[in-house]
């Protein structure tokens, strides 16, 4: 396990009891170096959108629990938000509660000289890791997740 992945695992560990007890969900958390800094964000959400009287709680007691762990060696910034209208689909549970939803592919090697599809997600298979989406043109596709380097709904403004 690198050091990111044991950050991101001990963040949900400490995170996933306080989304709990107030019924939320936690989305995702990512440990990410972007320019000079790294960020430890967190991802919230719950029925209907999560509010920033929803946030900022969670935030403040993720920051105590975290100066006490103090497991990460690094300068970060905490950022706990919504998971936002763009989020990607990274876990099984982000699969199956978006079956019947437009969403958009992104492989890392084409298909057909296409890099780039859209379809409804119709079905999700956690044991082969592949999941099916009717494309535009009615054809169904099976996409396996090692091949796809982004998977997101669409939103239309």
């Amino acid at each position: 396990m690198s050091r990111r992945e044991e950050y991101e695992a001990k963040t949900e560990a400490l995170l996933q009891p306080m989304v709990d007890e107030r019924g939320f969900e936690l989305v995702d958390v990512e440990y990410v170096k972007e320019g000079s800094n790294w960020y430890l964000r967190a991802f919230i959400d719950k029925p209907g959108g999560i509010s920033i009287d929803d946030i900022e709680p969670i935030s403040r007691e993720l920051s105590e629990k975290l100066d006490q762990e103090d497991f990460i060696s690094d300068a970060y910034i905490l950022e706990v938000s919504s998971p936002g209208l763009g989020r990607p689909l990274k876990k099984d549970k982000d699969f199956v509660r978006s079956i019947g939803e437009e969403i958009e592919i992104h492989l890392y090697r084409a298909i057909n000289k296409q890099k780039e599809f859209v379809g409804i997600l119709k079905e999700f298979n956690k044991e082969e890791n592949t999941f099916t989406v009717e494309l535009e043109d009615g054809e169904e596709t099976v996409f396996n997740r090692a091949d796809v380097a982004l998977v997101r709904l669409t939103f239309d403004f």
